[in-house]
């Protein structure tokens, strides 16, 4: 554990001496439980649609966090999901630059991310979250475990489904602008209220940010202790902006269509790393979504039916040969969901998907075509099973999948039991798969090839957790196990390219805690934490028993915030220690701990204002990630929001650990 993951211990202590919560949807305490103020109000909760994580898994290791709890203190996805247990980014370094997701150990392309439910993943598999923006999301699902049985190949470490912004039916008028550090600037508009006897949404946003922070560079490794140099960060900027549509309507007492649009634009300089820096190198990318959802009840049945479409351009430009070139990926299907309640003591719960997905490489693909296809279909069966009096849930579920030339079976079974002095034990256990990505089978990438003879990556896993609940706290403690099998990864192929290979097996056992206190109307604290030991197996004896590279044994997330309406200061710690880089444990990037602290001030009712000062990076911390990527050191940010119309606004719930 590197030195710096222990600067935050004694406010890690005095959250859990006071409560550790990891908060589900409980009853909130009497009078506005505090957080951080936010101008963007927020309707009573709608009944959860069947897709909603809590409804698909409703025993799993579950955390919804809503961003307006963060007011203007986080200014992208990635910081918000960072706050989970079970959840690592990898960070390139600046606003707009390439975030990912690490779930409980599992690879970047072994997490499902979705926006309303339409996969993000693109064709190699991973889902960028700096293509998230942040103005468009009410809150975020975070399923942690093997999901393949719930949502299908992919979900190998969990899912994140990004719920975004919904209608209301007040007319409301709001707004946001940031500006900072190394020229950022960030906004978004919003307006909603009833349209043609419905509610209506739209929003627009935009950002950009030249990204050139100093950082701290050795100019000789060999040598330790000699003076570090300190330089600036070169063709880091981005820029982007977009917009989303959304319509509610009803139709009739019991059905609701709801449709969805979404389009963004962005591009980024790829600076490279500290050591191999790229002057030149662009990439240009652009999204297009649509949805269209019917969910109602029709008698004692509950459900809804979904079609999607997404496409994808990326575009790269300059820098080495090898980087350069276009592609385009599209994604589409249907998606029926049904659930019913049976004898008063069961629920049965049915989805059947169909979808399909091409793409254009970056050189000939090796089938032949330029565009090569393939479709999807699955069908998941899950049945909920009420006994002891109440007291016991069973949720056995099961999925058949096929995946291109791949057949994939996904079983899961999930339990919770109600225990008496406030406490809840959960417990999951599963298998889950991941098909090899378009790019791992038939794309070639300059010096990247590929191979149609790959297998399915898979998972075992298992896990358990206890919860406690009062009025005023929450709290969660568990163990997983996951071990994984036939990993795709890249190796060497002579004389200058590589090539995916499934090359061997890892396991992966860890520890979470999550939690959230509220003593005081106008206090609030929340805590996680992640405990993560993994193991290569079955693989070269030189890489035999090692820890995985990027996967940081601890990592913590703790945050305080308190005052009045008027005057609100916070403060929050990010720490996670050292992690190695290669599979022979040889190199490593030091552990590391940020401080961010703000101030918000709150006032007026029609418009309501909020003027907020954010200081990320408080101590100047200069730290890596990925394999020499620089992390923004100290900076500064203003933001002004205002919100006209609309009702007054409501406590916010909590984040949840399940239903």
């Amino acid at each position: 554990m590197g030195r710096s993951f222990l600067a935050a211990p004694g406010l890690c202590l005095a959250l859990m001496m006071g409560g550790l919560a990891r908060a589900e949807e409980a009853p909130a305490p009497e009078g506005e439980v505090f957080t951080v103020p936010t101008v963007e109000v927020r309707e009573t909760a709608a009944p959860e649609p069947p897709d909603a994580a809590s409804q698909r898994d409703p025993s799993g290791a579950l955390t919804v966090i809503e961003t307006a709890d963060f007011g203007g203190a986080a200014k992208d996805a990635a910081e918000v999901l960072s706050t989970s247990a079970g959840v690592v980014v990898q960070d390139s370094g600046g606003y707009g630059q390439s975030k990912n997701l690490v779930v409980r150990g599992a690879s970047s392309n072994g997490t499902l991310v979705l926006l309303d439910g339409i996969p993000l993943n693109g064709a190699g598999g991973i889902a960028d979250l700096s293509r998230v923006p942040l103005a468009l999301v009410e809150r975020f699902e975070v399923l942690r475990g093997g999901v393949g049985a719930r949502y299908g190949s992919g979900g190998l470490g969990g899912v994140v489904n990004v719920i975004t912004r919904r209608p209301d039916a007040a007319a409301r008028v709001a707004g946001e602008a940031t500006y900072g550090s190394w020229d950022t600037a960030l906004g978004w508009l919003s307006a909603t209220g009833p349209v043609l006897g419905g509610e209506g949404l739209v929003l627009l946003h935009g950002g950009r940010s030249s990204g050139d922070f100093p950082f701290l560079f050795d100019t000789s490794p060999a040598l330790p202790g000699d003076a570090l140099e300190e330089r600036r960060r070169t063709n880091n900027d981005a820029r982007g902006a977009g917009g989303m549509l959304r319509l509610r309507h009803p139709l009739g007492e019991h059905f609701e269509v709801d449709v969805l649009g979404e389009l963004s634009l962005d591009e980024r300089g790829l600076a490279g790393t500290a050591t191999n820096p790229i002057p030149d190198a662009r990439q240009g990318n652009g999204r297009g979504s649509a949805s269209v959802r019917l969910m109602g009840e029709l008698g004692s049945v509950r459900g809804s039916a979904r079609a999607w479409f997404r496409r994808d351009r990326l575009s790269l430009s300059n820098g080495p040969q090898a980087l350069q070139g276009t592609q385009a990926q599209r994604v589409g299907g249907v998606e029926l969901e049904a659930r019913t309640l049976l004898g008063g003591w069961h629920g049965v719960s049915a989805v059947l998907t169909v979808s399909g997905e091409d793409v254009s490489g970056v050189e000939e693909a090796t089938v032949g075509t330029t565009r090569p296809s393939r479709g999807q279909a699955s069908i998941m069966v899950m049945d909920e099973l009420v006994l002891a009096g109440g007291r016991l849930l069973l949720a056995p579920s099961l999925r058949v999948e096929r995946a291109g030339s791949y057949t994939l079976l996904s079983p899961k079974v999930g339990a919770t039991l109600t225990l008496p002095a406030g406490l809840e034990l959960r417990a999951n256990a599963g298998q889950s798969h991941r098909a090899p990505s378009f790019l791992e089978l038939y794309i070639r990438q300059g010096l990247l090839l590929p191979n149609a003879a790959l297998r399915p990556e898979r998972v075992l896993y298992a896990d358990v957790a206890v919860v406690h609940r009062t009025e005023r706290s929450l709290a969660s403690v568990g163990g997983f196990y996951s071990l994984y099998e036939d990993l795709i990864a890249y190796e060497l192929f002579p004389p200058f390219a590589a090539k995916p290979y499934n090359f061997a097996a890892a396991s992966v056992a860890g520890l979470e805690a999550e939690g959230e206190w509220r003593p005081y109307p106008w206090v609030a604290g929340a805590l996680s934490y992640t405990l993560l030991v993994s193991r290569n197996l079955r693989d070269d004896p030189r890489y035999y028993l090692k820890e995985l590279p990027y996967r940081p044994r601890h990592k913590l997330s703790a945050r305080m915030s308190g005052g009045p309406r008027w005057l609100t200061g916070r403060v929050e710690v990010m720490a996670q220690s050292v992690q190695y880089v290669n599979r022979t444990e040889e190199a490593e990037l030091p552990g590391r701990t940020f401080v961010h602290a703000g101030l918000s001030s709150s006032f007026g009712r029609a418009p309501e204002l909020t003027l907020s000062v954010e200081l990320k990076n408080v101590f100047d911390a200069h730290a890596e990630d990925l394999d020499g990527y620089p992390l923004p050191g100290r900076s500064a940010y203003v933001t002004l929001a205002a919100a006209f119309g609309g009702p007054p606004p409501t406590p916010p719930k909590p984040r949840t650990d399940s239903p």
